[in-house]
């Protein structure tokens, strides 16, 4: 294939244009994943917060609690507190809940940020061997840089 400035695209120019397309894609992906994770600690987060504001249980910040004792004791049922053994197994339920939430969200954005560190690894290393091809081939380092991958992957190149 000869490009539109008369410079050849050889085959394998092409072929690690279409590998970088197809990272580029799953790149896109993985974004998708991260920004599904950090919605759900975002959601988890307002729950939790929903579940201790004062509004939710009057006892957080009213000095129901003994001096010392946390917002948590508090909730449970800590020194001075009304609530009773069905609120504090309702309570320690939701947090549990929101605990698990938070631990799959993390999980899940740690993965999926390493699964994205990676992928720019094999971008990079990639992005290199092309250019080099398409410098071998008579293109100039800019001109390597600058060319649009799915275009070279496609065959059509301008």
């Amino acid at each position: 294939m000869i490009a539109s400035s008369g410079r050849a695209v050889p085959a394998l120019a092409r072929e690690l244009a279409a590998r970088l397309s197809a990272l580029f894609e799953r790149d896109v992906e993985i974004v998708r994943r991260l920004n599904d994770a950090q919605r759900r600690l975002h959601d988890a987060n307002e729950r939790l917060w929903s579940g201790l504001a004062p509004d939710a249980f009057g006892l957080v910040y009213d000095g129901a609690a003994a001096a010392g004792s946390g917002q948590i004791a508090a909730l449970i049922g800590g020194p001075g507190s009304a609530a009773g053994p069905d609120s504090q197994a309702a309570v320690l339920a939701a947090l549990q809940e929101v605990h698990w939430q938070v631990h799959r969200g993390f999980c899940a954005y740690q993965s999926a940020c390493e699964e994205r560190r990676q992928l720019a690894v094999d971008v990079g290393e990639l992005s290199q061997r092309l250019s080099d091809v398409l410098c071998a081939c008579g293109w100039s380092a800019q001109e390597a840089r600058a060319a649009n991958v799915h275009e070279l992957a496609a065959g059509r190149v301008r």
